[in-house]
């Protein structure tokens, strides 16, 4: 008896520390958004709540109207210019770190329950003999699950380079400058949000204790890999609706919100299957707005 109530309250402990750490990583990582995460401006200037955000490509409209001026008749800058004065290797870098906290940002509310769910099993498997004590390893399956998510923040930029270097995508607020560019991340969200794959990873994502029991691995390494096979399942379910983000703005908070609030509905709810199949006709009959817009 006074062990299994040991053993409780080093488990109550744990979930205690872990659900703080969740708390203060996604802090930082809103905070640091909020502040432009690196941009000469903020979040809340590069934002605004536009359903065709191409119709006012040249005039940056921000939540604060007061600190940018409107022009409705300016040129969109020189792609090539804008490539030979934007992108130094400071730039990728500052980029690459604004893609990955903004994944991180996103993603920490929906892949929380999965976290907590692998320290859960490990302080069991310890107090049943199954694994060996120590330190609960689910800080490596979460590094390993933040890791695949920096590799898609790298395939990010590389698009959002050649995006800006072609002028469909405003090297200054992020957001989309075509029609045509707007229209066929909608239709492909669409598309994909339907496909058998969408599906077979939004499963997974819906069912993180039968990910565990199948996939466990032991040890640091063991959580590690188990965290990069998860984070492949949730890439693979949610890149198309984070591709969004290059037609609403890489930086607006109103997309960003709204999809981190659509994503943990669809993981999270018991019919996120319906959810994700809705949200498709809402996106295709929004590509098909865009374009005759």
């Amino acid at each position: 008896m006074t062990t299994d109530t040991a053993a409780e309250a080093l488990l109550k402990r744990d979930r205690t520390m872990l659900i703080a750490g969740l708390l203060l990583l996604g802090a930082l990582s809103w905070t640091w958004l909020l502040r432009g995460a690196g941009m000469e401006m903020s979040a809340w200037q590069m934002s605004r709540a536009a359903l065709f955000p191409h119709l006012g490509a040249d005039a940056p409209m921000s939540m604060d109207s007061g600190s940018m001026p409107m022009d409705s008749g300016s040129m969109p800058m020189d792609p090539g210019a804008m490539d030979a004065a934007g992108w130094s290797a400071g730039r990728v870098a500052m980029m690459v770190a604004m893609w990955w906290v903004m994944m991180i940002a996103m993603m920490l509310p929906s892949v929380a329950p999965m976290v907590l769910l692998h320290a859960r099993a490990v302080r069991h498997g310890q107090r049943r003999g199954r694994i060996a004590p120590g330190p609960v390893s689910t800080i490596w399956f979460l590094a390993g699950y933040l890791l695949v998510w920096l590799g898609f923040s790298l395939a990010a930029v590389a698009l959002q380079w050649l995006l800006e270097r072609s002028g469909a995508l405003s090297g200054s607020m992020l957001w989309s400058q075509s029609r045509w560019l707007s229209a066929g991340v909608l239709a492909a969200a669409a598309i994909y949000q339907v496909s058998p794959l969408k599906g077979m990873c939004l499963a997974h994502c819906q069912a993180p204790a039968e990910y565990l029991s199948t996939h466990w691995r032991p040890g640091s390494g063991g959580a590690m890999r188990m965290g990069v096979g998860h984070g492949a399942y949730c890439v693979g379910c949610c890149w198309a609706l984070m591709a969004l983000l290059f037609v609403g703005g890489v930086m607006n908070l109103v997309w960003i919100a709204a999809l981190t609030a659509f994503v943990l509905a669809e993981k999270l709810l018991p019919a996120g299957q319906a959810v994700s199949r809705i949200a498709a006709l809402v996106l295709a009959v929004w590509a098909v707005a865009t374009v005759l817009v």
